[in-house]
């Protein structure tokens, strides 16, 4: 089994965490609300890819092109390079106004032509999605989403790796049963409050084929200027 490294080895603990890479042909799903630090993580492991030498496209409801890169900057993860050589395309998701946005997003086209694709906000996105967004709520939910990963099968059957982002609170539980059911990967991103500190983690749900043993528990902050940085481990 081949594995994509997210690198960066000599300057943090999160591919170690994480065993060593994402196994080619995995859905990977970073789930969890508001300021769990779903984007951040996203951002650790697209700049790592890159480093890497994967081609990376991603496709974001966060904001334009110019945004990402300040953002991109100030943690340290500095992509305009690898945006400039094409190892990473970036693709804004507006969600102003009413268009099939799921569809658009699976269609076959320049984002599909990567090794890693990346949907981050991909549950705004569905909710978004008139179509998508009328099976909510009701007992169709379930096989809405279930079509969904099922025109996921190509790409993963070709060995790409694909990784959403997921806030629970934009879908429905029935909606949410497909993901999980279909994850490889599978990540619950948590906060903690303790005293005046806001700790996060990252919760281990399922990890398959791994390649070296996975932290089950990855606690984890975000700082300016340095982005994702490791704050203890609880080895499986």
């Amino acid at each position: 089994m081949n594995y994509r490294s997210i690198g960066l080895e000599d300057r943090d603990r999160v591919n170690h965490a994480i065993g060593g890479g994402f196994p080619e042909g995995s859905l990977v799903l970073l789930e969890g609300g508001t300021g769990a630090g779903k984007s951040a993580l996203a951002s650790r492991v697209v700049y790592g890819l890159c480093e890497e030498g994967s081609r990376v496209a991603l496709a974001s409801t966060e904001g334009d092109v110019g945004s990402y890169l300040e953002q991109m900057h100030s943690l340290s993860y500095d992509v305009l390079d690898h945006l400039l050589a094409g190892r990473l395309r970036y693709f804004h998701v507006p969600l102003e106004r009413e268009r099939a946005l799921v569809e658009r997003f699976l269609r076959p086209g320049a984002l599909w032509d990567a090794d890693v694709v990346v949907a981050d906000g991909f549950g705004a996105l569905c909710r978004n999605d008139p179509a998508f967004a009328a099976a909510l709520g009701t007992p169709a939910a379930d096989r809405a989403m279930e079509r969904v990963v099922a025109r996921l099968d190509a790409p993963l059957d070709a060995g790409r790796v694909v990784l959403l982002t997921v806030d629970p609170a934009a879908l429905s539980e029935a909606a949410l049963r497909p993901l999980h059911a279909a994850a490889d990967v599978y990540l619950s991103l948590q906060t903690d409050v303790v005293g005046q500190d806001v700790r996060k983690k990252a919760v281990v749900r399922r990890f398959a084929g791994m390649r070296r043993p996975v932290d089950d528990t990855i606690g984890f902050s975000v700082k300016q200027g340095r982005g994702l940085v490791i704050e203890s481990r609880t080895i499986a």
